[in-house]
């Protein structure tokens, strides 16, 4: 078998013939279980890899596909002659396996061939790690770009919430393409900048199914939910995603009913179709519906068990503790079908589980599933999972489990979990490790007001009021004031929020004018209602 593999290679004209090349090698590779690829490239096949720079490439992208970034390296460094593709080919596999420092050692040799590519390669892996500013040097420093590198930064400026930016390099780019439209409107629409992205999306020169869509789903999310079906109604062709982006539309402004009209009219539906109207009932408050169309599925994904999960409890947390019970018994239910029948659960299914486990009370249950989870090395314990596992043993009032937890096992516990355990602490009057929480969070934030105020609390319900005088002097000596509370409304699916006084939003004039008519109203009403029970008072006495 080695023998014909090599054979086949040899014979292979590279560059007409690479993909039955590939064919044959990966016939060889799915039936050789006894040699490793790692081998065979070390034995003499690698005499044909030198003289052949495509070959050599193609093993490069092979090898770094599957993350074995050292033997993609040996391959390179075996190269007689490199070309750019072939740089560019390592460069990429680095940056694919998480290196970008190796990366950019190669980028930065001496002898290094580059071309448009190469530089854009390395342009994406900055923006893909958020590293904006070596992004925005090595753009400065490009010289020649194409519009994927004018994409790629747009995107790197827009993913970073640097909107402005994204838009002034929007506008100075010389040859946009309709890729280049969508993704500046996409941005301006779902920051909430819907009339900046009208007006963009009206200047066009071409449209394509992107550009609608992206319009439908900003209009949605700026509660202008009537307008975005009046723009979907127009366009003039649809997939599956722009009929999704209308029914979360719907189901978003709380508008569940025309969200489950549409859905019934879809021409085809995929299981995101099926994923975002179950999501949708289930934030509407209609669980019985929402289960209904889960069991309809005709096919499941594992997005969909978890939605369930998380929807069993998440909507019903102000019913009563036994209904509450109740639900968290059913994501526990859901959870075992779904492990039943082959579903293999993600981070996120266990987020939902903790957390129901956490809301209904089921101590013993939420330990053992984070004991399955910790057992389980295909997933990835995510703070998420030890904050639903603090909560958990905060609320059933086993804080010394939880400080266990957060001391001896999680790695750099963050202020978000000593808060849970500060929380926890509070309720319970744990003022011991209380105070241990509370100093790991002086730490972690020092300018944090409200750590002093809950350490104060627990210090008062345990009558310990020499020690909460203290804290509270301490918070004074700091500077530190308890942040004024705040109230806030949801108006057409965008939050609102106010402060005592608060002359901040946008339509305060408006909000004002309103408030003293109801002010005047509610004094109207008590006056007439003065008048009402002097005149019961005087048929009393009469």
């Amino acid at each position: 078998m080695l023998g014909l593999w090599r054979s086949s290679l040899r014979s292979t004209k590279v560059a007409r013939r690479i993909r039955p090349a590939l064919g044959v090698f990966r016939a060889y590779h799915s039936t050789s279980d006894s040699v490793g690829l790692g081998v065979r490239l070390q034995s003499s096949d690698f005499t044909g890899a030198k003289s052949n720079i495509a070959r050599s490439t193609w093993l490069m992208t092979m090898l770094g596909k599957e993350g074995r970034i050292l033997e993609a390296r040996k391959v390179f460094d075996e190269m007689g002659v490199r070309d750019e593709i072939a740089w560019t080919t390592l460069i990429s596999a680095y940056i694919k396996c998480g290196f970008i420092e190796e990366a950019r050692e190669l980028f930065d040799r001496a002898d290094a061939k580059r071309n448009v590519v190469t530089w854009t390669a390395m342009l994406g892996g900055y923006v893909k790690l958020g590293r904006i500013r070596e992004a925005e040097t090595l753009f400065d420093e490009m010289p020649h770009r194409n519009a994927v590198s004018w994409n790629t930064m747009i995107d790197g400026y827009a993913q970073n919430d640097q909107v402005d930016s994204a838009l002034k390099l929007f506008e100075s780019m010389p040859g946009r393409n309709v890729v280049s439209w969508n993704m500046i409107i996409t941005a301006l629409a779902q920051r909430g900048r819907i009339e900046e992205a009208k007006a963009l999306f009206n200047q066009m020169p071409r449209r394509d199914v992107i550009s609608w869509t992206a319009m439908v789903a900003g209009l949605s999310k700026s509660g202008m939910i009537d307008e975005a079906r009046e723009l979907f109604d127009r366009m003039p062709e649809r997939n599956v995603v722009s009929w999704n982006a209308m029914i979360t539309g719907y189901a978003q402004n709380k508008r569940s009913r025309e969200a489950l009209n549409l859905f019934e009219r879809m021409p085809e539906r995929d299981v995101p179709s099926w994923n975002t109207m179950i999501t949708g009932l289930i934030h509407n408050g209609d669980i019985e519906k929402a289960r209904d169309l889960f069991n309809e599925m005709p096919q499941r994904n594992v997005v969909s068990w978890t939605t369930m999960i998380t929807g069993s409890w998440g909507r019903k947390a102000s019913s009563s503790a036994y209904a509450h019970h109740g639900c968290g018994r059913e994501a526990i239910i859901l959870f075992n079908q779904m492990i039943e029948l082959g579903f293999k659960p993600d981070d996120s299914s266990f987020v939902g589980l903790l957390s129901a486990c956490s809301h209904a009370g089921l101590v013993e249950e939420g330990l053992e599933y984070f004991s399955r989870l910790v057992q389980d090395k295909s997933v990835q314990l995510k703070e998420d999972h030890f904050a639903c596992l603090i909560d958990l043993c905060g609320r059933a009032g086993r804080l010394e489990e939880a400080f266990y937890w957060i001391e001896q096992v999680v790695d750099k516990p963050s202020a978000c979990l000593w808060g849970a355990l500060l929380a926890g602490c509070n309720y319970h009057g744990n003022a011991e490790i209380g105070k241990v929480a509370a100093e790991k969070l002086f730490e972690l934030e020092p300018e944090n007001a409200g750590t002093y105020l809950l350490l104060s609390n627990i210090y008062a319900s345990t009558g310990k009021w020499r020690d909460a005088a203290r804290v509270r002097l301490e918070m004074k000596e700091e500077g530190l004031k308890k942040q004024p509370g705040c109230s806030w409304i949801e108006v057409g699916n965008m939050f609102h929020v106010f402060v005592v006084a608060d002359k901040s939003h946008c339509q305060k004039e408006l909000i004002y004018f309103l408030l003293l008519d109801l002010h005047l109203k509610m004094k109207m009403k008590r006056s007439v209602q003065k008048d009402v029970d002097s005149a019961d008072e005087d048929f009393l006495v009469a």
